[in-house]
C-alpha cells in the first residue's frame, strides 16, 4: 500500500517528535494520533526523560491527545516511526484505532501481526530517515535500547 500525501505529512510529525526525543537525550521514537485531518496528540519516547517504564512514543501521543469519544479513536490513524511493541499495540487495540502507519520495522518488529489479526490496517512506510535514525541510536546506545525493549 502506498502512502498518501497526508500520510507523509503526519509521519513527518512523528519523525520530528523522534528527533526531539533524541535531542532531549532519549530514545528517538515518535508518534502522532490523527483524526479528521487534525493531529490530536503527538509525542515521543520519554522513558529516559521521565524515568518512566511506559512512556513510549505511542503512549505519549495518546496521553497528549487527552480524552476522546470512542468514535474518534475508531476514525483515527496512529503514525509511529517504529513498529509498535506489544504494550503500544495493546493501547491501539484498547482504543479501537483502526489504522497504523509505521515508519520502519527493520530495526525492531513489534506486534504488527496482532494488529492485523484484530482488523487494524497496518501500513509500513519503510522510511529511510526512520531506519537510519534508529540504526545509529541502537549502535551508540545498545544497553538503553535493550532496556527499552525488555531485552538483556
Amino acid at each position: 500500500m502506498t502512502l498518501t500525501d497526508d500520510d507523509r505529512r503526519y509521519l513527518q510529525v512523528a519523525i520530528d517528535e523522534a528527533r526531539q526525543g533524541l535531542a532531549e537525550g532519549g530514545i528517538p521514537i515518535g508518534a502522532a494520533l490523527v483524526a479528521d485531518g487534525r493531529v490530536l496528540g503527538a509525542g515521543h519516547n520519554r522513558r529516559v526523560q521521565m524515568g518512566s517504564a511506559i512512556r513510549h512514543g505511542e503512549t505519549d501521543a495518546l496521553e497528549r491527545a487527552g480524552r476522546h469519544p470512542a468514535a474518534v479513536y475508531r476514525r483515527a490513524t496512529m503514525y509511529t516511526t517504529l513498529s509498535p511493541c506489544h504494550m503500544c499495540t495493546g493501547a491501539i487495540l484498547l482504543y479501537g484505532i483502526g489504522r497504523v502507519v509505521i515508519g520502519e520495522h527493520r530495526t525492531f518488529l513489534g506486534a504488527e501481526d496482532l494488529l492485523a489479526q484484530h482488523g487494524v490496517e497496518v501500513i509500513v512506510a519503510d522510511d529511510p530517515a526512520c531506519t537510519s535514525m534508529m540504526e545509529a541510536f541502537i549502535a551508540a546506545n545498545p544497553e538503553l535500547w535493550n532496556e527499552d525493549i525488555g531485552e538483556e
